[in-house]
């Protein structure tokens, strides 16, 4: 039995590639991730090593499609600037229909990431919970228990809320 870790007991787990490189991967469920920037080749080999089949990029300054199509991922570059403004409609609904769609393959599993893993990311993975019927502080405290390092913007929240509300109102 391994030891455990403090990253290991929250749920984070530095996935190496190869030589110093590797992918900071939080599992929020068992199977939709957020984190980091994938970067370079080895660290979308770690990625793919880890089962992942999707991947959400909110990152504005680096598109994954290119590291991403020799594995066979499947790649929704959404490009977002972490500019604490609020964001559109569209931009969520971008990320909860392709993660929608991906889930629905029992086999799926998604990577939503941004640069550090801290705002964006989680905003997106916010807005994919909660459009699946979680509980808006239920899924906070869930994101934020697995991956402590996530800061839920109250701009970025309220984007995600406005968000919720216009899609039921549909």
């Amino acid at each position: 039995m391994r030891p455990s870790t403090p990253e290991r007991r929250q749920g984070r787990r530095r996935i190496s590639g190869t030589g110093n490189c590797g992918m900071d991967m939080t599992w929020i469920t068992g199977r939709l991730a957020i984190g980091g920037g994938i970067w370079n080749p080895e660290n979308m080999a770690a990625v793919a090593r880890a089962g992942v089949t999707h991947i959400i990029d909110m990152q504005i300054e680096f598109d994954d499609t290119p590291l991403a199509k020799p594995h066979g991922i499947e790649v929704l570059w959404n490009p977002t600037d972490d500019d604490f403004q609020p964001k559109p409609a569209e931009l969520f609904q971008r990320g909860v229909g392709f993660a929608e769609r991906a889930l629905r393959d029992d086999d799926a599993r998604l990577f939503i990431h941004c640069a550090a893993g801290v705002h964006r990311a989680a905003m997106m993975t916010l807005a994919i919970l909660c459009s699946d019927g979680w509980e808006m502080q239920d899924a906070m405290r869930t994101i934020v228990s697995r991956r402590p390092v996530v800061d839920f913007a109250d701009v970025y929240v309220e984007s995600v809320e406005r968000f919720l509300g216009e899609r039921v109102a549909e």
